[in-house]
């Protein structure tokens, strides 16, 4: 795993580093040799780099010295001359920059920097660093769009001018780079809020040759999960095998009303590998489910007036749930008074269990001003996963707005720090999904945007049921397992955009790909290994 960092977490870094002998200077030069790097492996001709008034500037000049010096025709755009550059970092490669007859633009017009930027095959932009928060001000206000209505590639150096580093969120003028060469350690705002939209291909320069010592020192803001880590979740299955030692999964979940949520929970969690899948649903619903589902059994519960779980509901599913192996609660239940008795209920019971949807929202409403507030609602000993995108993420912290990664983290934080368990794992859904654990926070690939459909989230729950059912309960670590389940679901997203087209993708689409993207998984996790998979010739 690669840790993701905040701001403060990279300066903390910065001075380790330092403190072990690598002046920050020194660091600047590295910055630049990869930023140079990057660069080159456009094969430009012409590059023009945009550079602002601090070491995000110094790391550009350090760019354009080198880039000269391999016969490309570098221009460096700046807002004031070489010697006025009021870092003294970057004011000190700034004038040896100069002193080496780089051609130089102080302050040019919006016209005179389009013209320069027509002439160009790839622009780096090093105008604005981490350090950037709130709105862009001239002279920047004009570069900024000027650039991005311009046609060169654009690479920029560590986060796209514009954007803030911590919140992802984007001023009103942002760079939308093609690539983005960020230092050191991925910052947590490239893949937050707005982040993906502007940072294009993200690359990494580690900078210092011993930054594997070092990098623990620090707290991680959250870690990238590679294909490589879930190698431990990919195994074929025993000659032995039978439905029961697969894994059994019971979905209690459907009302009159949403029917269709616990079919798709229910046929993902099959296809995810468990080997007796069955569904308790309300009886108002149960004979549409048995149609639908011909090889899952399917438990008629007592319904209320409206169709969904009724008063005698709790005992007769809690009855049954501690025969499987992983319960999954909640897609399509509804939040009437008979459903709320039986998530409670579903809590007390020593068995894995999924929280998800409407299960969510029936635990927000059973706390008073968040369940953080009330941890022993949800504190057990048997794991429990809870799966909410962030409108139900908000509604568990007592509506606590929750409308990015970073705010996603710090609800989900807020749940895990009030129980503090192991077993305790929080699925923060969004364009980017956070993994909260007690102690770790990952981020597993994310899916193209075709997932954000209707039903999509069933889909993973469905998952994510299969895959803890199959672990039969012998997991080190949870939010690793949660990764493993969120990874697949993403892979079933691409395949279903190849197939269909992004736009035309449906939730039900993705369950019959599962199998594929399974195997997409173990294939991207053996290449990650060296290993070869079956079919590839060595």
């Amino acid at each position: 795993m690669k840790p993701i960092l905040s701001t403060e977490e990279v300066v903390k870094l910065e001075n380790i580093i330092e403190r072990e002998g690598t002046s920050k200077a020194e660091l600047m030069e590295h910055a630049g040799e990869f930023v140079a790097s990057t660069a080159l492996s456009y094969h430009p001709k012409e590059v023009v780099v945009l550079v602002g008034f601090g070491n995000n500037g110094g790391d550009g000049w350090v760019a354009a010295d080198i880039l000269q010096q391999h016969d490309v025709h570098v221009v460096v755009v700046s807002p004031v001359e070489p010697n006025e550059v009021p870092s003294a970092l970057a004011r000190h490669v700034a004038r040896r920059t100069a002193g080496r007859d780089v051609e130089i633009v102080v302050g040019p017009s919006r016209d005179e920097l389009a013209a320069l930027l027509v002439k160009a095959d790839l622009a780096i932009d090093a105008i604005l660093g981490t350090g950037f928060h709130g709105e862009v001000r001239p002279p920047f206000s004009i570069w900024i769009p000027t650039l991005n209505d311009s046609s060169p590639r654009v690479i920029s150096v560590d986060v796209p001018s514009g954007l803030d580093s911590d919140s992802g969120v984007a001023a009103d003028h942002c760079v939308r780079a093609d690539k983005t060469a960020t230092m050191i350690a991925p910052k947590i705002g490239l893949y937050s809020a707005d982040g993906p939209q502007f940072v294009g291909e993200l690359v990494c320069g580690e900078l210092y040759d011993r930054l594997d010592e070092v990098i623990d020192d620090v707290d991680h803001a959250a870690e990238i999960v590679e294909p490589a880590d879930l190698v431990d979740y990919i195994e074929p299955l025993p000659a032995n095998v039978n439905k029961y030692s697969r894994g059994s999964v019971l979905v209690v979940a459907g009302s009159a009303r949403y029917p269709g949520a616990a079919m798709m929970a229910a046929k993902s969690a099959a296809r995810a590998g468990a080997g007796y899948v069955a569904v308790a649903a309300p009886d108002a619903c149960a004979n549409l489910i048995r149609m639908a589902l011909p090889s899952i059994p399917v438990i008629a519960i007592p319904s209320d007036s409206r169709g969904s779980f009724g008063a005698a509901a709790r005992q007769v599913v809690c009855e049954i749930a501690k025969k499987y192996d992983c319960v999954l609660c909640g897609p399509g239940m509804t939040t009437a008074s008979g459903c709320m008795q039986v998530v409670s209920g579903l809590l007390e019971l020593d068995v894995p269990l999924i929280l998800d949807a409407d299960a969510l929202n029936c635990l927000a409403r059973l706390s008073i001003d968040g369940i953080d507030k009330t941890p022993e609602l949800y504190r057990r000993e048997a794991p429990l996963i809870l799966t909410p995108h962030h409108r139900e993420l908000s509604r568990l912290v007592g509506d606590v707005p929750v409308d990015d990664l970073g705010t996603a983290i710090d609800a989900a934080q807020r749940i895990e720090w009030a129980v503090g368990s192991d077993n305790l794992v929080v699925v923060a859904k969004g364009a980017t999904t956070a993994i909260v654990g007690v102690e770790k926070v990952l981020i597993p690939i994310s899916g193209p945007a075709s997932l954000a459909t209707a039903g999509s989230g069933d889909v993973l729950a469905g998952i994510m049921a299969g895959t803890v059912a199959t672990a039969h309960g012998d997991v080190d670590r949870w939010e690793l397992l949660c990764a493993y389940a969120v990874a697949v679901h993403s892979y079933t997203g691409f395949a279903a955009a190849a197939e269909y087209g992004e736009k035309s993708v449906i939730a039900t689409d993705l369950i019959d790909l599962i199998g594929e993207a399974l195997q997409l998984v173990e294939n991207e996790a053996c290449k990650d290994l060296g290993i070869l998979t079956d079919g590839e010739a060595e």
